[in-house]
C-alpha cells in the first residue's frame, strides 16, 4: 500500500514561488534570492543531495558542517519515532528531567576530555555561546570578582547569530546590522598566516598571533578579564587553521592570567579533525566547550556546553540558581538521537577512520589543487579544507574586491552538482566524515573542473 505523502508534492516554479512569499532565508539577500529562486532540495542520502529538477548534488559541506554521519540513517530516524511515541517533550525546569538528557550527559561526559563531566543542554549553538558568555559572568561573580567581565574573541570568527554570540563573533557585517557587538566583549587578530603572517614563518606568526592576547589582556587589565573564546579551526570564518605553535602559547597566557579558555567546538567536533574534538589536535585543554551541529549529525536541533570540574564546582558550591535556560534545554527527542549518533560514530570506528585513512587521503588530494592557477593555498586538516583563490600565487596576492571571485566559483559548483561555500574568494569544504576514496576523488574532478571554469571567465 502506497503511503500519502508528508507534504503534497509540487512543481520547482511552484516551490519556489511559495518560498519567495513566505519564507525569509538566513544570511540572504531577501529580494535577489526571489529574484533568482531557491535550488529545492527534497532528499538525501549518504554524502549525495537530489533537488526538484532531479539533478544529483555531492555535498561537500555536510550540510551546514553538520551531517557527519551522512545523509538517510535509518536509525536516526527510529531513534526520534521511538521517543516521540514514549516521551515527544518534557522541560529540565521544576526540578525535572528524563532518561535521554541524563544517557547524553553521561556518554558526553565519556568522550570528551577528562575535565569536562557536565553539560548544560541549549538548543543550537548560538544558544550555547550565550550560555558561555552568561557563565562566566556567573562563574567570576560567584567566585568574588564581579569586574572580570570582559570576554575576549577574535577577528573573523563566528560564533552565531543571536546578540551575544554574534558579539562574540568577530565578522563586521554582522556587528553592523545591529549595533553589536554588546558590551565587555572585545576582539584580537585572527590567526591567518597566509595573510597576515607576512615573511614570518607559520611557527614564528603562531607565537606572535597568540601573543596578542596577551598584549590585550594588559590594556583591558587582567583583573577585568574574564575569559578567551576561539574556535580549533575557525570554519565559517574560512577554515583558518592555526599554526601548531598557536594553541599552546593561547594555553600558557590563559593560565598565567588565571581568565578562562573556551573552546567552540561546533563545527570541529565529533570526529571533523580525526579527533573527536579539535582541542586534542591541537593540544590545549579548555575550560568550556560548546558543542552542537555534530551531536545529532544535523538529525535533530541540538547544543550545549561542557563545563569543566573547575567552573561546575564554584557553580555547584558557590552559586545558588543560575538564572538562564531554555524550553528547550535537554530536549528528550534531540538526546535520544545524539546519543544514537554518537554511538554510530563509535561502534563505526568513523573518527578512526578519518584520522588513519579517509582524513589522510582526502588532504593528499586536496593538495593536488594547490597546482592550479588560481589557487595559492591549499590547507586542511582532516575532513575541512580550504582553497585561497589569489590574483598572484608568489605573492600571496589577493583579487581586488574581494569575494567576487570566490562566488564565480561557488556558482560554477552549483551548476556542476557540487557543493563548496565561497567565504571571500576561500573556497571551503567539510564533507559528511563517511564519504569513500571514490567520492573523494569525484569532490577534487569537480573542483578542479570548477576552478577551470572560473579561470575562464576571469580571462574573457
Amino acid at each position: 500500500m502506497s503511503q500519502t505523502p508528508l507534504i503534497a508534492p509540487r512543481s520547482t516554479r511552484e516551490w519556489q514561488s511559495a518560498d519567495a512569499q513566505h519564507y525569509l532565508h538566513p544570511f540572504t539577500d531577501f529580494k535577489a534570492l526571489a529574484a533568482h529562486g531557491s535550488r529545492i532540495i527534497t532528499r538525501a542520502e549518504g554524502v549525495y543531495l537530489h533537488d526538484s529538477n532531479g539533478e544529483r548534488i555531492l555535498d561537500a559541506m555536510s550540510g551546514l558542517w553538520c551531517v557527519n554521519v551522512g545523509y538517510g540513517r535509518k536509525e536516526l530516524a527510529e531513534a526520534a519515532y521511538r521517543q516521540m511515541l514514549e516521551l515527544p517533550y518534557y522541560n529540565s525546569f521544576f526540578k525535572a528531567t528524563h532518561p535521554p538528557a541524563i544517557e547524553l550527559a553521561g556518554l558526553l561526559a565519556e568522550i570528551t576530555p577528562p575535565q569536562f563531566n557536565r553539560v548544560f543542554y541549549a538548543g543550537s549553538g548560538s544558544e550555547a555561546n550565550d550560555t558561555i558568555v552568561r557563565m562566566v559572568r556567573r562563574y567570576w561573580d560567584v567566585n568574588g570578582e564581579p569586574n572580570r567581565t570582559i570576554i575576549i574573541s577574535r577577528d573573523n570568527a563566528y560564533h552565531g547569530s543571536t546578540m551575544a554570540a554574534a558579539s562574540l563573533g568577530g565578522m563586521k557585517p554582522m556587528h553592523e546590522q545591529g549595533g553589536l557587538p554588546i558590551p565587555g566583549i572585545v576582539h584580537i587578530e585572527q590567526p591567518y598566516w597566509y595573510e597576515n603572517g607576512g615573511e614570518l614563518s607559520p611557527a614564528e606568526y603562531g607565537i606572535k598571533a597568540a601573543q596578542q592576547l596577551q598584549r590585550k589582556i594588559e590594556e583591558l587589565g587582567p583583573r577585568n578579564v574574564g575569559a578567551f573564546i576561539g574556535e580549533p579551526i575557525q570554519g565559517a570564518g574560512g577554515v583558518i587553521i592555526p599554526p601548531d605553535t598557536y594553541w599552546p602559547e593561547i594555553q600558557r597566557i590563559c593560565a598565567h592570567y588565571g581568565i578562562l579558555l573556551a573552546a567552540d567546538e561546533v563545527i570541529c567536533g565529533f570526529g571533523r579533525l580525526g579527533h573527536w574534538f579539535g582541542q586534542q589536535h591541537f593540544g590545549f585543554q579548555p575550560d568550556l566547550m560548546t558543542l552542537a551541529k555534530g551531536i545529532t549529525s544535523g538529525y535533530q536541533p541540538l547544543g550545549g556546553v561542557m563545563v569543566s570540574d573547575r567552573v561546575a564546582d564554584v557553580l555547584i558550591d558557590k552559586g545558588g540558581e543560575f538564572h538562564h535556560g531554555f524550553t528547550y534545554s535537554g530536549h528528550p527527542v534531540a538526546c535520544a538521537v545524539a546519543v544514537r549518533n554518537i554511538r554510530i560514530l563509535k561502534d563505526e570506528g568513523i573518527v578512526e577512520r578519518v584520522r588513519a585513512e579517509t582524513g589522510p587521503y582526502l588532504q593528499k588530494r586536496w593538495r593536488e589543487l594547490a597546482e592550479h592557477p588560481l589557487v595559492g593555498e591549499a590547507r586542511g586538516v582532516g575532513f575541512i579544507g580550504a582553497l585561497e583563490l589569489v590574483a598572484d600565487k608568489a605573492a600571496r596576492r589577493f583579487f581586488p574586491n574581494r569575494g567576487d571571485v570566490g562566488l564565480i566559483c561557488r556558482d560554477h559548483c552549483f551548476a556542476n552538482g557540487l557543493v563548496m561555500r565561497a567565504v571571500r574568494d576561500t573556497m571551503v569544504m567539510a564533507p559528511p566524515l563517511v564519504m569513500e576514496r571514490a567520492q573523494i576523488d569525484e569532490l577534487i574532478e569537480k573542483a578542479w573542473r570548477c576552478l577551470d571554469l572560473t579561470a575562464r571567465d576571469l580571462k574573457n
